[in-house]
Order: structure tokens, then C-alpha cells, then sequence
């Protein structure tokens, strides 16, 4: 093929897009993005290039990117990728075959916690030559893995043989990618320039693509201040996240006179798992009666209406918004997995699949009040004077860990309904670097996170919901998931063989997972809210699975011209 069906491929090159970095409320105090220690500088993925790519209108796909072609032995252990002529670093200097083992075996070895997990199944990276690097998998490699593999990036061994790989540092490191580290200042911006001559930048997989000159991030600590900068048009293109700001907050003069457009667009990926995160690793929240009770206290309807503008639905599933969700009781197919593990699993899994409560809305629904308050009876916290104790006269209280405001009032209601129930929940706000220390040590009691998961889950499953990953620095099991059971059926998933026995696999999963109430299920919208400065051309079409901005987007130099004559 030529090009991506969702591209122009003769869009113009130049311009700059500015855009907020880590929802507008992160900072950075290092440009190494694949380890553990430090803040990174966000999407620095864009320095470097890797063996493939993706397709993002395609669940599964991988398009030759630095590799020419891949060959599979007989017995799927073994990739070899032959590398194209003519690819090099930035500094001119070639990407041999040695530079990409180099990259897989550090990553695995020195790398993110994470990423190490999800290539446990790597064996071996070895160079054959300059052009030839062959992956060894083990024999019972999940399908995913070498398709991991071949879409991380490339580093250059000869950088980092004067430079330790796992330290944090400011210094810009030596890419391969369509772009370079160009001017920053730590914790308030960071611009990317592309690289002109990047070798990939007309392959099939790439033509149309990376358009701009500069691709800018712009670091603030505040919301309201991220949202003044958007409308003094100090960065140009900007997602909303909040559903007041974007009810209340874009009556501009320049919305109203058309220098900015405002749209929603549509987001056709599962829209994963937004809630309250229940840290089951502390002993209080070890019984699954007293966790049920806290998804009976969230007045979902009285937030959704009073807060949130009607903007959103209830999150029921992990897999929402997807074919991998679970829905009503089990299918045959589904109770084939289930049946072998029945003993290791509540009976609640083989009933209709759990969902969230449906309020009055009145903010404090008594009737679900009642109902928490008899599944925390039930689990030894009872009533004394006013307060919820356990059998040692110990009270029950709860501290939600959060590092931005915008969530006060959302917290407020749940706090207030706890209460009601003779739980003290309090909230301690931190700031982005404290927090985020403190997710990886798991050192909080609940916290409102999102897991996200791709089309075609596999390995990273793993790091989220296996017993294993519970106790793995850095993880994003946020709940601390340890339970063989779960372990058993997410590996259903990662070997099912055709994406039908996937779905079933998956939805299996997902009985499981809201039968053990790890969460307290939040909101979503299978949509995209968007806000730009009118300086921009895109293609007639968006990827399906991915928004394509900035990556499809190009300046367009009329437009612009046409924005500053109006003022």
C-alpha cells in the first residue's frame, strides 16, 4: 500500500501544534521515559522509531516501519527482522541490527517495571550481522508479545556506553524517530522539532504523518490557568476533559466569531475502567461485602446531573464500550471457562453480571444506604457511637489520595454519604511528583484511576490484574488484584486463538473482576471533546481507533494568516 487511508499523504510540512502535556496538571524532571525513576518529559516516544508500527484504524495490524520484512520459524519462536538500508540515528550514525537487541535487552533488564513484564516472554535479542536481528520467544509465548517487541523503540548502543540507561537526566537523548528533543525548560514546556530528513518519513506506514515543525507541550500546575493559556491562544489545540468547563467555560469571543472551532468527535475504543480504585493490599479492605458497600455509597445520578451536566453514562464493565463486555448471565461458551473454577469463585459470577446501583438522585438514596450499611454489618464494621468499628472498636476510615481539585466536589458527595454510613473518609491532596511516588509504592487507600485496554488484550493484563503484578513496584494493578482465579482466566485471554474466543474469554474475565468489587465504577463517553485555534488543515477522515491529532493534522499557513489579521 501507499499510504494510510486516514491520511492526506501530500499534506504540507511545517507550523507548530501546541497542546497541554498530562491533562494540564504534570510536570517533568527528566527526558528518559522508559524507566521507573523520575517524571518524564511527556510523548517522548516521538524521538525514536522502532522495528514496526501501527495501524490505528486496524485492531491487530503492525506495518514495516525500520524493519524491511519479518521471517517466523516453523515453530513461532523465533522473528527475524531484516532492517532497511539507509536508516540511521539522528547523529548520521547507522541503526544496525545490534542497536535493536541492545534495545530489547535493556528495556527488559534496566527498563520500566512494566515494560519488563510484558516481555517476560522474551528470550533472547541477538544481531545476525548488521541488517539481521533475531527475537527468541520461550515456547509458550503469548500471541501479543512479539508484536510488543517490534514496537518499542530503538536506542543507540553506542550512546548509552558512556551513559548509564537507568538514570534519570535532562540531557536530550539520541533519537531515531521523526523528532528531537528541541527547547525546554523543566516543568513548563517542551517542543519537539522534526527532523527533516528522517529516513521514514515517506515509507507507507508514515507518509502523511508527523506534519508539523514543532510539536509543543505546554506543563501546568493549574486548571484554570491551563484553560486562561488556551483561550491567550498560548497553545492551539486543546482536548477537554471537564464536563463544567466545557458547558460552561467556551463562551469566548473567539469561539463566537469562528477563530476557534469546538467539536466532539467520536472515540470507538473501549473506553476501559474509570473509578475509585480499591487498595484491597490494606487489610481493611480485604472483604469483598465491605467493598460492594462502598459502590452503594456514589450517587451517581445526583454527580452526573448536578456536576457533570448530564454529559456522561455509568461505567459498568472493565471493557466498556467494547464486544468484551459482560452482559446479563453467562453464555454457554462463557460458563466452559467458568465451570473448572467454580469453587475459587463467588456464585455471584455465574448470575447476572454485577452493575453499579441506579440512585434516586436525590444525592442520598436511603434504600442504597440501607444496602451498604447491611453488607458492612455483615462484614464485622458496626455501629458505635455514630461511628463504624470492627470487632477490636477500631473505626473504619478512609483516605482518598488525589493531586488536582477538579475532582473536590465529585469526593465531596461521596464523602458526605459515607459519612452517613459512620465511615470517616477524608481526601489529601498531593502534588503530581508526591503522587505519583506514591502510586508506585501502592500507598494510598483508594484513588480514582483509569485503566485502558487495547483491542486486542494480552500481556498487559497481566500487570494489571495478575497476583503477581500486585506486588510489582510500579504496576498498574491499582487494586491490588491477587487472586488465582483471576490469574487462571486472564490467561484465557492472552492464549485464545481467534478474537471470537477472545471476547468470550474476556467477558469471562469481567464477571469476575465486578463480582469481586476491586472498584467503585465512575463515568464515561465514547466521545472526544475538542477545542483548536482555526490554524489547522486534517484529512476528511480519523483513524478509527485513536483521535489522529496531532500526528494527521498539518498547519495551515492561510488559516493562520486569516486568524492574526482578525486580531
Amino acid at each position: 500500500f501507499t499510504h494510510l487511508k486516514y491520511v492526506n499523504p501530500a499534506a504540507p510540512k511545517g507550523g507548530t501544534f501546541g497542546q497541554l502535556a498530562g491533562g494540564g496538571t504534570a510536570t517533568f524532571n527528566s527526558l528518559n521515559g522508559f524507566i521507573l525513576k523520575g517524571d518524564p518529559a511527556f510523548d517522548m516516544e516521538l524521538v525514536f522509531a522502532s522495528l514496526m508500527a501501527r495501524a490505528n484504524d486496524e485492531p491487530d495490524a503492525i506495518y514495516a516501519l525500520a524493519a524491511e520484512y519479518v521471517t517466523i520459524s516453523g515453530d513461532g519462536r523465533t522473528y527475524r527482522f531484516r532492517l532497511r538500508e539507509g536508516i540511521t540515528f539522528h547523529d548520521g550514525s547507522p541503526i544496525k541490527a545490534d542497536d535493536v537487541a541492545f534495545s530489547l535487552s535493556i528495556l527488559k533488564e534496566k527498563g520500566h517495571p512494566n515494560i519488563g513484564f510484558l516481555l517476560r516472554d522474551l528470550e533472547a535479542a541477538s544481531a545476525d550481522g548488521d541488517r539481521v536481528v533475531a527475537l527468541q520467544f520461550v515456547p509458550t509465548h503469548t500471541r501479543n508479545v512479539p508484536l510488543l517487541a517490534s514496537t518499542l523503540p530503538i536506542f543507540s548502543r553506542a550512546y548509552y556506553a558512556t551513559r548509564k540507561f537507568e538514570e534519570t537526566t535532562l540531557d536530550p537523548p539520541l533519537g531515531s524517530g521523526p523528532y528531537r528533543v528541541g527547547r525546554f525548560e523543566q516543568g513548563r514546556f517542551l517542543e519537539f522539532e522534526r527532523v527533516k530528513n528522517w529516513w521514514g518519513s515517506n515509507l507507507p506506514i508514515i507518509r502523511g504523518q508527523h506534519n508539523f515543525d514543532i510539536v509543543r507541550y505546554d506543563y501546568y500546575r493549574d486548571r484554570e490557568a491551563a484553560f486562561e493559556g488556551f483561550s491567550a491562544k498560548n497553545y492551539t489545540f486543546r482536548e477537554e476533559f471537564t464536563s463544567r468547563v466545557w458547558a460552561t467555560r467556551y463562551d469566548l469571543p473567539a469561539i463566537r466569531d469562528g477563530r476557534i472551532k469546538r467539536e466532539t468527535i467520536p472515540d470507538d475504543r473501549p473506553s476501559g475502567a474509570q473509578g475509585w480504585m480499591i487498595n484491597t493490599r490494606r487489610e481493611k479492605f480485604r472483604d469483598n461485602r465491605l467493598r460492594e458497600a462502598f459502590a452503594y455509597a456514589f450517587d451517581f445520578e445526583w454527580a452526573n446531573k448536578n456536576l457533570m451536566f448530564g454529559s456522561y453514562a455509568r461505567t459498568q464493565s472493565y471493557f466498556q464500550n467494547s464486544d468484551m463486555m459482560a452482559k446479563g448471565k453467562p453464555s454457554a461458551e462463557e460458563l466452559k471457562l467458568l465451570e473448572p473454577i467454580r469453587d475459587k469463585l463467588s456464585k455471584d459470577v455465574f448470575g447476572e453480571a454485577w452493575v453499579p446501583p441506579v440512585s434516586d438522585g436525590s444525592g442520598q438514596d436511603r434504600r442504597l444506604l440501607r444496602r451498604a450499611a447491611g453488607l458492612l454489618n455483615q462484614a464485622g464494621w458496626t455501629i458505635k457511637d455514630g461511628k463504624r468499628v470492627n470487632a477490636k472498636g477500631e473505626p473504619l476510615t478512609v483516605e482518598f489520595l488525589v493531586f488536582e481539585r477538579v475532582s473536590e466536589p465529585h469526593h465531596a458527595l461521596y464523602i458526605k454519604n459515607l459519612a452517613a454510613l459512620g465511615i470517616e473518609a477524608t481526601t489529601r491532596l498531593v502534588d503530581p511528583v508526591q503522587y505519583r511516588a506514591r502510586m508506585q509504592d501502592f500507598d494510598y487507600d483508594i484513588t480514582m484511576q483509569r485503566l485502558v485496554f487495547s483491542l486486542t488484550p494480552g500481556d498487559e493484563l497481566r500487570n494489571i490484574f495478575s497476583s503477581k503484578s500486585a506486588s510489582s513496584k510500579g504496576s498498574f494493578n491499582y487494586s491490588g488484584v491477587a487472586d488465582p482465579a483471576i490469574d487462571y482466566l486472564v490467561e484465557q485471554v492472552i492464549k485464545a486463538k481467534s478474537r471470537n474466543s477472545m471476547y468470550v474469554a474476556c467477558r469471562a474475565l469481567d464477571r469476575a473482576l465486578r463480582a469481586g468489587h476491586y472498584w467503585v465504577p465512575g463515568w464515561y463517553k465514547p466521545s472526544h471533546w475538542i477545542a483548536y485555534w482555526d490554524i489547522f488543515g486534517r484529512p476528511p477522515i480519523k483513524p478509527r481507533y485513536a483521535r489522529g491529532i496531532p500526528e494527521t493534522w498539518w498547519f495551515d499557513s492561510e488559516k493562520a494568516a486569516k486568524i492574526e489579521r482578525s486580531g
